[in-house]
């Protein structure tokens, strides 16, 4: 007597399990500046209406891209409200409100919260240091300070300090500790906390949008989108519909544009905005310390911008 297996069944897209609770395609957005360097708010709307209307889920403001350090919290307060006015219900607003005083952060926060963002992008403390104890009591004093759920940061390579997967397992018992913007390049440990947690894990590398989409992460919070939105969508919307092919081959036809973005030696913030600025997208200068990219430089991320843009169309209509 012989038996036959029942045909296979390929999982459902949306049996997804992994919550979403920002959406899947997110960019962390430049804080355009005018050519005078004060805050550009009519860009801003104009930029986060773009990016919106091109396939972002969610805009992350106030984050490293957004040039952080280097704005006020009155300038952050303001911008939080004029994107969420221009975007409504469109999309998710994330601010960043991280800095490396806890009460500082608690304050933006609040602040964070009254000018109408969605969600709350905070980073490990920077420059002193602090140990895995003082790292969780830091992120729960934030967590406690309003209402809003946040999107822990954790980017070792510029803060000095990780936050530990078995920090983040404790962490994620908080009821508005919901993601993470996973920046530390270690696979193991992110699937040791996605083994553990219903945290949503976005990368905040580009490079790896694909790589932890596929293991069960939420989506990504990208730099590169600033300037091809569209497509990073394109990798997320290939792979749930089950074509891994496809998602693969969009995902490696970013890396020469993402290499000069983000590994030529210049932060990514100078990059996205000489790129933006060459498009005529709004963006407008750096603030120092950083200094503008020379024109080499931009021609150069032009040329792979416009390569991008002629090699990414679906397979069979190129």
């Amino acid at each position: 007597m012989t038996t036959t297996s029942p045909p296979y069944t390929r999982p459902q897209p949306h049996l997804r399990p992994r919550p979403r609770p920002f959406g899947r395609s997110l960019c962390a957005m430049v804080t355009p500046f005018t050519d005078e360097g004060l805050l550009d708010l009519d860009g801003a709307q104009r930029l986060a209406e773009r990016l919106v209307s091109e396939g972002c889920d969610g805009l992350v403001l106030s984050g490293t891209t957004g040039e952080s350090p280097t704005t006020t919290d009155a300038e952050k307060s303001a911008l939080v409200r004029a994107v969420a006015e221009a975007v409504g219900d469109r999309a998710s607003v994330v601010a960043g409100i991280g800095t490396a005083d806890t009460r500082h952060s608690a304050d933006l926060a609040l602040e964070a919260e009254k000018a109408g963002a969605d969600g709350l992008l905070v980073v490990t403390p920077y420059y002193s240091r602090p140990p895995q104890d003082a790292v969780e009591a830091h992120f729960r004093a934030i967590a406690d300070a309003s209402g809003l759920p946040l999107a822990l940061y954790d980017i070792p390579g510029r803060t000095g300090t990780r936050i530990e997967p078995e920090t983040m397992l404790r962490l994620a018992e908080h009821p508005r500790i919901v993601a993470v913007k996973d920046c530390a390049y270690d696979l193991l440990g992110t699937q040791k906390v996605l083994a553990g947690t219903e945290l949503a894990y976005y990368t905040g590398c580009d490079e790896y949008v694909l790589a932890l989409y596929a293991i069960g992460g939420a989506g990504y919070i990208s730099t590169v989108a600033n300037v091809t939105p569209r497509h990073f969508r394109s990798i997320l919307d290939a792979f749930d519909g089950g074509d891994t092919d496809e998602a693969a081959r969009l995902q490696r036809l970013t890396v020469p544009l993402t290499e000069l973005m983000m590994a030529s030696g210049l932060p990514g913030t100078v990059t996205t905005k000489a790129l933006l600025g060459a498009l005529g997208l709004p963006a407008g200068p750096v603030r120092a310390p950083l200094r503008p990219a020379g024109r080499g430089t931009v021609d150069g991320l032009l040329a792979a911008y416009e390569e991008l843009a002629a090699y990414a169309a679906p397979a069979g209509t190129r």
